[in-house]
């Protein structure tokens, strides 16, 4: 696994040749670029682990966590999820 930030995708965004997805980012939704990952389908609920815009990796609730997890180690504080929810 390499190094970024786990997201949550909401929803594939219309209009971009199935490249871009709204992805749910500790409360915030971002446009995220989901072409790095060839021949995977994504839908709402998948995790994927974003760098620089782009998802590099797709994952299971367990990685998005050993991700934020690692984040933490480096001395990333966790923020608070704006609807409340945990985060992984």
């Amino acid at each position: 696994m390499c190094l970024g930030i786990p997201g949550r995708v909401v929803r594939m965004l219309e209009g971009y040749g199935g490249q871009l997805a709204l992805v749910d980012v500790e409360g915030r939704e971002r446009k995220v670029n989901v072409g790095m990952l060839e021949d995977t389908v994504l839908a709402s609920g998948d995790w994927v682990v974003i760098h620089m815009g782009f998802a590099v990796e797709r994952v299971d609730a367990d990685g998005a966590a050993r991700a934020m997890a690692g984040l933490e180690m480096m001395g990333r504080p966790r923020e608070p999820r704006a609807d409340g929810g945990a985060s992984p």
